[in-house]
Parts: C-alpha cells; sequence; structure tokens
C-alpha cells in the first residue's frame, strides 16, 4: 500500500501532551500505536494521517521537539520491539526498531556479543539512534552507529516498505541515516555487532587542572577504545575547564575481576541493562542550583585520582552513567533544560576556545560537560559527526541570557565548518541549519522521493524548514 492507496486507517483519536527528554518543549498530538511494519504501512496510508502529518517517536530521549508533531499524528514505535534474530557466526543481529539499545545489549549479551557504537544511555529505541546516528565513547576508533548498519527496513509513504542498503538504494540509505525519521519509518534494521570479552574495561583517569591541560591531554589519539572527558566550567579562574578525563579498553575474561569471570549470562543482562533503582519524582521542584552543582563538581574533581592505570571498571556503569537513575532530567524542575552539543573541525582550535569564552563570558550555568574526539565523518547529509573536537553541555532552560548565548555559540560553530547535533536540538534557526550542515539539497532529494506529499513532519523539520 502506498501513499496512492489511501485507507480509512486509525480512527480518530484523542490528543495528548508530550514533551522532548528536556522537557521545554510540549506540543498536543494525536498519539498512535503499531506492531509491525504492517501497522505502519496503513498508518502512512490513511486520510486522516496525511492530513494530520505524523513522526515516529521512539523512548522519547530526543532532547528537543525531533519526535513531536504539535496537532498533528505521533507514532509510538515501542511496541515494535522483537529482536528477530542473532547470528553470532555472522556477527549480525536484526531486530524492529521500537527494541532499545539496553534490551538489544542484554540479548546479545547472552550470545557473548556486543553492539560495536552505543550512546550515553540504554534507553534508546534502534529506530531512533539509527535516525540520530548515534555516537559513543568511541567514535575517534569505531565511528559512529551508521558505520555499523547493513540494511533497513524503511516504511515510506510514498513506496510502502522498502528495503534499502548501500548496495540496492545508497542515497536514500544514508539520508536515513541522521534524517530525523523524515525519510520513512524505521520498522527494523540489520547491524554488525562483535564479540564481547567481558562485562568489564580497564580504565585509566587523568586529572587536568585548567583547560589548557585538558586540551593537552586529549589531542593526542593513544590508541583506547574510549575516551571522554568531564569538565569543569563553573569553576572560577585558572580552574575553569579542569577536567577528569577516562580512557578505557574492554577487559578480557581472564583479567576481570573474579565476580566478572563467574558471570554467568542472566548476571551480565543485569548489569547491561543498567537497572534503574533510583527515581525522581514528577512535579519535583528544581534541586540543582549554580552554588550547589560548582560544590559539587570541585568536590569531584578533588576526589577523582590525578592517575590511575588499568582500573577495572562495569562495562555498563562506564557506558550508560546515567541509567541508574530513573527519570534524571527531573532535577532541572519544571522548566527543563538544553542540551546543547556542537563539533568544530580539527584545526579550528580558536573557534572551539571562542566558544568556551563565550560560556564563561556569558556566565552560562553549565551543570554538566562532557568533552570528547570524533573520528573521520561518515553517513548521510544530516549525520553530526565530523573529525574534531565535541562538547556538550546541560544548561537550565530558565538561565538568563541563554538564547543569545547560544544564539553567538551558533554563529562560532557554523563559521568554522562545525555543526549543532540535532537530536539535541531544541531552539536553532533554520539558517543556522543551512549553514552548518551543506548538503541538505542531497537530504531534500531523498526525502521528495520517499515522501513527496509531506506526510512524515515534525516540530524540529518545520521550525528547521525541512520540510
Amino acid at each position: 500500500m502506498s501513499v496512492t492507496e489511501r485507507s480509512a486507517g486509525p480512527p480518530p483519536g484523542p490528543q495528548t501532551s508530550l514533551s522532548g527528554w528536556g522537557g521545554t518543549t510540549t506540543s498536543r498530538c494525536r498519539l498512535l500505536g503499531a506492531r509491525d511494519s504492517n501497522d505502519v504501512i496503513r498508518i502512512l496510508a490513511s486520510d486522516e494521517t496525511a492530513r494530520a502529518g505524523l513522526i515516529a517517536r521512539g523512548a522519547g530521549r530526543s532532547y528537543g521537539d525531533a519526535a513531536l508533531n504539535d496537532g498533528g499524528d505521533v507514532l509510538d514505535m515501542t511496541s515494535c520491539n522483537r529482536i528477530v534474530s542473532i547470528d553470532r557466526d555472522r556477527r549480525l543481529v536484526v531486530a524492529q526498531g521500537g527494541v532499545t539499545v539496553a534490551q538489544l545489549q542484554a540479548a546479545l549479551s547472552r550470545e557473548r556479543l556486543t553492539l560495536p557504537v552505543v550512546p550515553g544511555t540504554g534507553h534508546v529505541t534502534l529506530g531512533g539512534a539509527i535516525a540520530s546516528d548515534v555516537h559513543g565513547k568511541n567514535h575517534h576508533h569505531d565511528g559512529a552507529l551508521a558505520r555499523h548498519v547493513l540494511a533497513i527496513s524503511l516504511c515510506t509513504p510514498a513506496e510502502g516498505l522498502l528495503e534499502v542498503s548501500p548496495e540496492s538504494d545508497r542515497e536514500l540509505f544514508y539520508a536515513t541515516l541522521g534524517g530525523m525519521g523524515l525519510t520513512g519509518v524505521i520498522a527494523q534494521a540489520t547491524l554488525r555487532v562483535e564479540p564481547l570479552p567481558s562485562g568489564w574495561v580497564a580504565e585509566d583517569i587523568d586529572r587536568t587542572d585548567d583547560l589548557d591541560q585538558t586540551l593537552a591531554a586529549m589531542a593526542g589519539d593513544d590508541g583506547r577504545r574510549y575516551s571522554v572527558a568531564w569538565l569543569d566550567l563553573l569553576a572560577g579562574g585558572a580552574g575553569n575547564g579542569r577536567a577528569v578525563i577516562s580512557r578505557a579498553d574492554p577487559l578480557p575474561a581472564s583479567a576481570a575481576p573474579p565476580s566478572g569471570r563467574r558471570e554467568d549470562a542472566r548476571a551480565l543482562e543485569r548489569r547491561v541493562r543498567a537497572g534503574r533503582s533510583l527515581g525522581v519524582p514528577r512535579g519535583l521542584p528544581s534541586v540543582l542550583r549554580a552554588g550547589r552543582v560548582r560544590d559539587f563538581n570541585a568536590l569531584r574533581w578533588r576526589r577523582a585520582p590525578r592517575r590511575v592505570r588499568g582500573r577495572p571498571q562495569k562495562l555498563a556503569r562506564y557506558l550508560f552513567p546515567l541509567d541508574s537513575l530513573e527519570r534524571w532530567n527531573r532535577l532541572y524542575g519544571p522548566a527543563g533544560l538544553i542540551q546543547y552539543q556542537f563539533v568544530v573541525p580539527d584545526g579550528q582550535e580558536a573557534a572551539l576556545m571562542r566558544c568556551f569564552a563565550i560560556v564563561r563570558e556569558r556566565r552560562l550555568p553549565v551543570y554538566l560537560a562532557v568533552f570528547k574526539r570524533f573520528g573521520e565523518a561518515f553517513g548521510g547529509p544530516l549525520s553530526f559527526p565530523l573529525a574534531g573536537w565535541t562538547l556538550a553541555i546541560d544548561i537550565p532552560a530558565g538561565a538568563a541570557g541563554l538564547h543569545e548565548a547560544l544564539a553567538s555559540l551558533d554563529d562560532v560553530v557554523a563559521g568554522c565548518g562545525g555543526r549543532v547535533y540535532l537530536t539535541k536540538d531544541a531552539r536553532m534557526s533554520a539558517d543556522a541549519l543551512r549553514a552548518m550542515y551543506p548538503q541538505l539539497d542531497r537530504f531534500a532529494a531523498q526525502r521528495e522521493r520517499a515522501d513527496p506529499a509531506g506526510v512524515l513532519r515534525s516540530d524540529l523539520a518545520r521550525r528547521l524548514e525541512l520540510c
């Protein structure tokens, strides 16, 4: 069934309020459900959905408005969560788009396999991860998720269910990787996986005293699989930009702690799921204040060792540090938070330093800052990573002067050939997008082909003039 074969579709239903993970944007949408690709195609082909427009939504972990469609339809994909097959010999997994990374990792761990790339939380769906072309702490080594996706079952308004791969339909395949759900609904995907040596990593830690030390320590590639730095951007004076840098490699089973060597698949599954033992209640007023966070950051920095080598660390805790606290975003209170992530290319360190200066000069209350290196770009026209430096910062949405400061950062980032991550964006302009992503015409051509009637649309797409 295609866009030319309209059906009655789902009956009109009541609207519900949905928001992104940052909690800054709320939209009234009609929420629809799907169990498989047949349901998705039927919904896409309905007259009701064609009028309202539709965007797929997974676990709701996009920070901004990527999975919102105010006044229209939102397709809840979380019931399409079946792991179709795991081929241990060929190191392949086939899964529906609504399965979460945590669920997938848990199932793979029973076969002593793992995804090569995971984001900073396991509570995102596979379809959302592909549509965002997520990256992890190992991009400099393994690239983003796009590099490991072999094929996608894509439900499009124009042509129904398509099986796309780099061999069968290269342009549509790559436009879908990082395409924010605007080329079709990802019903299923085939990914390359790899052996899981153990449930542990060997972690090196270095503590730096200022931003110059941090940049120097991270500039070189020491060959470690994972690399990430926590930055203190609330510290005053010369200490601003001090960091705790963590690098790690997978730990073989023979070198894992005794508990790790004895661990059976079920126990490993519990760890990979990163079970959430604590939760933040709904309606809590903001408990975070700049002074409190500044004191916490100082304590965290002081307690970190100056230099440690080869410390065993649980893999799930290392990869998903915040997943033990359910709904941690509520700590920011009802106003929510903005997470702003950008990348600037190698050779543009002067622009990077200017970005840090803007944060400092505007006195932005950055409560969390994560700093990483990216490897070579790979993927489609809306894929975010490129070789260089990336910084992600969490800021209370109500901070004074926030939007003006972020607009200034946009100008610096775009001016040096960098870009902002759309999955975390909640406020960028269409002009800024055009300056940062030079292959928008390539993306638009595939979108026009897959969805000429513009059925697939979102609040983000309208704001950035992608639909």
